[in-house]
């Protein structure tokens, strides 16, 4: 391979740790950082929020006699500097990130981890040759928002206290400081690195370049096989600690979440776990829908928490994320996003995300046999049933037909919410088909709630009759003469027959509203149609409005974003619904596994490393594109590996 073509490919590969408070440390395995989100130190100071990239990399150089070896990869557009990705040698993923670099003068390992609770990353370096070396460290520290981009500017100066063994480092005039530990010496000089450029950014459309601060650098001596540990942290006790020890207690902490004896769900069991966050303004967990750039979100949490914590046995974590969302119920909506700033609130335009409460609650219940929670979220329940028949915001309601109809205006309610500015992408105003199936799931679900928790409410003979109007209607409307469902429809007035994937959630979710042929009839159009097993396409090829490619700026990636782009997260609910109608025999969850292969190379070799993508191109399957690590995706491979491995 040659050396351009060895750089785009380390540079293809990416990686992330994180700490349990929505914080990180991402980059790619040579440490060209190639996104504005990359930084060996992104922190949350209002966890899971409020994130700022403060340290964007370490870059390393290595002294041998006379000789000295860069190993530091920066992209400068048009030129590569240093190009220390000619020394890399290996990565590993499992259980940190770990880099080596080498020649036959030295041999250098990099390992980084997160401090589960803390603000603090640790880098591990190794000495792994035979000659000693003098190991000189360039910390380019940035002070910005992680949607952002530094430029130099005068009030951004960080100021640095220089103390034994550790640097304080002060970015702007009454910032919180941040402290670099090292047992080096400490050599200041104060330098811009300008006009770095992040590729991943230029092909998303973005503004893609940034300048970084370089305060000096730091110089270890390390004998042959000598390990030195320098940490990046918002805490000043960070200094003088037995890191060695903090490795070992964070290894132990991720081996402990291994449950299974398959390595591939034990793995993908780790990759869950960093979702899984506290919410400060709750003082109890939460679930982030992807890194690098979502917060949680309620309709991605709702999804999610079934096959990552509930399916999983976690029962304190998932009560816990359910207790998160329940105090924020309002007109009987759930929130669909906790906004990044403090100071925002949270924001209510979602359907689905609040009709999937039920569907997780019931499985929470199935899972843990907890009839006491149950019954302490009826209120709850209640008042989300009585919103929806007679009214919330943005006209959700019930219709005659026992229907759920949402939206008016610019409004975008179901997951399907590209929206840019004032243009709509996929409007989907009227009675969305996975938002019936939902619906009818929740009346269902609330009926079972009464037998179970002997709660017996106003609600229930109204409850009940909408159930059976809903399923009486619901063939007439939605079952179209080619055997496969509408995606939206408007009683009386239109309806969009295009071929979408929601239609499969009527295949999956727990009480269904077809018999056993059409199911079968709908299932055989979404495969031939829309799966690949990357995940399915959000509108089948021969459609006018198909777009295979995502890329290019908000426009453009908006216009592909629901028009064809595939997304992982919905094949836990096409096998469920493929096991259900083509039975769970030995022969049908050895197809799973076939099928998962692609996902599960995914997985261990390409995109972010232990981590499954948000979507894929949907002209040419393979092509990753979105957010590097997303919850559902993880959760729908993490759903395949054990219906292929269930007995």
């Amino acid at each position: 391979m040659h050396k351009p073509e060895l750089q785009e490919s380390l540079a293809s590969k990416e990686w992330i740790v994180t700490n349990g408070l929505g914080s990180y440390a991402s980059s790619t395995v040579h440490g060209c950082n190639t996104r504005r989100y990359h930084g060996l130190l992104v922190a949350s100071f209002n966890p899971p929020t409020d994130r700022k990239v403060l340290v964007s990399k370490l870059d390393e150089t290595v002294h041998t006699g006379d000789e000295h070896f860069e190993l530091g990869t920066n992209n400068y557009s048009d030129v590569i500097h240093p190009n220390g990705y000619q020394y890399f040698e290996s990565f590993e993923r499992d259980p940190f990130p770990k880099t080596i670099w080498g020649n036959n003068q030295f041999s250098l390992s990099k390992t980084v981890f997160m401090v589960y609770g803390r603000n603090t990353t640790v880098i591990g370096y190794k000495n792994e040759g035979r000659k000693d070396i003098l190991l000189e460290l360039n910390p380019m520290l940035n002070y910005r928002d992680y949607h952002g981009l530094l430029q130099e500017n005068p009030q951004t100066d960080f100021y640095t206290e220089p103390e034994e063994g550790y640097i304080k480092i002060h970015p702007e005039y009454g910032s919180v400081p941040v402290y670099i530990t090292h047992d080096g010496e400490f050599v200041p000089e104060t330098t811009w690195f300008k006009d770095l450029f992040y590729e991943k950014e230029a092909y998303r459309g973005l503004d893609a370049s940034e300048d970084l601060c370089s305060i000096g650098t730091i110089r270890i001596q390390l004998k042959a096989g000598q390990t030195t540990y320098v940490s990046l942290s918002l805490r000043e006790n960070a200094k003088n600690q037995n890191f060695g020890q903090w490795q070992k207690n964070e290894t132990g902490r991720l081996n402990n979440l291994k449950t299974s004896e398959n390595k591939f769900i034990n793995d993908l069991l780790v990759s869950a776990n960093q979702f899984v966050v506290n919410r400060k303004s709750t003082d109890s967990h939460s679930l982030l829908a992807g890194y690098h750039w979502f917060t949680d979100w309620g309709r991605d949490t709702m999804i999610a928490v079934i096959p990552l914590c509930i399916e999983t046995g976690k029962q304190e974590v998932s009560k816990s994320i359910l207790q998160t969302f329940l105090k924020y119920i309002d007109k009987g909506m759930l929130p669909n996003r906790f906004p990044d700033s403090e100071t925002d609130e949270p924001e209510y335009n979602t359907i689905d995300a609040t009709l999937w409460l039920f569907v997780v609650l019931y499985k929470y219940h199935q899972q843990f046999d907890d009839a006491d929670f149950v019954e302490e979220t009826m209120e709850d329940l209640s008042d989300i049933i009585r919103h929806h028949i007679n009214g919330t915001r943005f006209n959700i309601h019930q219709t005659s037909e026992g229907f759920i109809f949402g939206g008016k205006g610019i409004s975008q309610l179901t997951w399907m919410d590209a929206r840019v500015g004032d243009k709509v992408v996929t409007p989907r105003h009227g009675c969305p088909v996975e938002i019936q199936a939902l619906w009818y799931n929740a009346l269902k679900i609330y009926t079972e709630f009464e037998k179970d928790t002997g709660v017996k409410t106003d609600l229930s003979e109204e409850v009940q009759e909408s159930a059976k109007k809903l399923k009486k209607n619901f063939r007439t409307y939605f079952l179209n003469a080619d055997g496969y469902l509408n995606d939206v429809v408007i009683p009386g007035e239109s309806v969009d027959d295009s071929i979408r994937p929601n239609q499969v959630y009527v295949l999956s979710l727990p009480f269904r509203l077809l018999n056993k042929k059409q199911e079968t009839k709908v299932l055989k159009i979404v495969s031939d149609e829309l799966y690949t097993p990357y995940g399915l396409r959000t509108l089948n090829e021969t459609h006018p409005d198909f777009k295979p490619v995502y890329k290019g700026d908000a426009w453009e990636r908006d216009h592909a974003y629901h028009q064809g782009t595939i997304w992982p997260f919905m094949l836990g609910d096409y096998f469920t619904a493929w096991l259900r109608i083509h039975g769970g025999t030995p022969k049908n969850r050895a197809l799973i596994a076939k099928e998962m292969e692609l996902l599960q190379t995914h997985f261990y070799e390409e995109g972010c490393l232990h981590g499954v993508s948000e979507i894929f191109d949907g002209g040419d399957p393979g092509d990753e594109r979105g957010t590097i690590q997303q919850a559902w995706s993880i959760g729908a491979l993490l759903k395949m590996a054990k219906l292929a491995s269930a007995q």
